[in-house]
């Protein structure tokens, strides 16, 4: 059957908080790999997992992510499916034995629903909840409140909703730190050593929707008792190379993609981290020179280099910026349903260019409005 060749289509600036912009030159690379990957005669698509290509593949995804993460010996990479959702309570059912206690700081909606789902498994002790002031800072390190021995505590990098970010680790003592970094992995250096257990579902940063890395060190692995179903166990993904199952093989392969582009293109994390927070700086800049007609959500030293939330003035203000953004091929900059809003995601993949061309319509729309 004989088609049209597709027409070529102007591509938007894309601020959706997931999935999230995807960088041009792994796209062009799939697209050019997806009816037959050099060598193999076969599309992505379609080869085993269990094929040397994929083997390949997988080695070389692997490969890469450690070295981008500085490597450890003392911890265990592992790809799975199910997001970070799943994770919310796979972390509890390995590492909350039944005498023990797990502690939560809770800095945003995604946090608040991580200890929702953990108290199905286990108790819960809340360290720290930012509610009383919407979400709109981190804790100071006198107000956190840690259990006496804690199976591990756990926070959440980046909060997407609300736009808050760790920009160091609280100290917990001895107590594992567990970490959700869905929304800014891959996006600036970690220590992996101040971890026990990281997971971050892949459509943000990373690549595509579909899979889900965790790192987990090593002697956790033996926490979880022998009653876990086998799919829910982390013991299987480690023993079995991520493959106990048919892994996602596409979002596997692109996930390797991003990577190379971090590090070939972009200078690694460390230069990954500079580039965002330019990026976010241009937009934070608007907000904080704009007498209040721009009001930002998170203070401003807890603001996230992803995701920045503000408000104006009224709602209908905010429809008319939505609308001349989406006209000006700004899009998806609508705020999470629970709290409204703007919501500018300025992920790894999202160019300067896109940043630049918000915070011009920024400056006008203000203008416009004060005129």
């Amino acid at each position: 059957m004989e088609r049209d060749p597709a027409p070529v289509v102007d591509r938007v600036f894309n601020f959706s908080a997931g999935p999230a912009v995807m960088p041009v030159e792994v796209l062009e690379e799939a697209r050019d790999d997806l009816l037959c990957l050099p060598g193999v005669g076969s599309s992505i698509l379609e080869i085993s997992h269990r094929s040397p290509a994929f083997d390949r593949i997988l080695g070389d995804t692997l490969g890469i992510l450690s070295d981008l993460l500085g490597g450890s010996a003392d911890h265990e990479i592992l790809l799975l499916q199910g997001g970070a959702s799943l994770q919310f309570s796979m972390v509890p059912m390995n590492l909350l034995r039944a005498e023990s206690t797990a502690d939560y700081i809770l800095t945003g909606t995604w946090g608040t629903t991580a200890a929702r789902d953990a108290r199905r498994e286990g108790r819960v002790h809340v360290a720290w909840d930012g509610a009383s002031t919407k979400h709109d800072r981190l804790p100071a390190a006198d107000e956190i409140s840690l259990s006496d021995d804690p199976a591990y505590v756990h926070i959440t990098s980046n909060e997407t909703i609300q736009g808050v970010q760790w920009k160091r680790e609280p100290h917990v003592g001895t107590a594992p730190l567990v970490c959700d970094a869905s929304s800014d992995f891959l996006s600036r250096p970690i220590d992996l050593a101040r971890y026990g257990l990281i997971y971050a579902c892949a459509q943000k940063n990373a690549g595509i929707a579909g899979v889900t890395v965790v790192i987990i060190r090593k002697d956790l692995l033996e926490r979880a008792g022998d009653g876990l179903p086998r799919m829910l166990d982390y013991r299987t993904f480690a023993k079995e190379g991520s493959r106990p199952n048919t892994p996602p093989t596409f979002a596997i392969y692109i996930l390797g993609l991003v990577c190379r582009w971090i590090r070939d293109v972009k200078g690694g994390l460390a230069g990954m981290a500079r580039h965002n927070a330019a990026k976010a700086q241009l937009l934070y800049d608007v907000l904080d020179g704009s007498a209040g007609f721009y009001a930002g959500h998170a203070r401003p030293e807890c603001r996230s280099d992803m995701n920045v939330t503000f408000r104006l003035p009224d709602e209908t203000l905010e429809r008319e910026f939505l609308a001349g953004a989406t006209a000006r091929g700004l899009v998806d900059l609508k705020g999470h349903r629970s709290v409204g809003g703007i919501r500018a995601s300025v992920y790894n993949a999202m160019p300067v260019e896109g940043v630049e061309m918000l915070r011009d319509w920024m400056l006008e729309f203000q203008r416009g409005r004060q005129a």
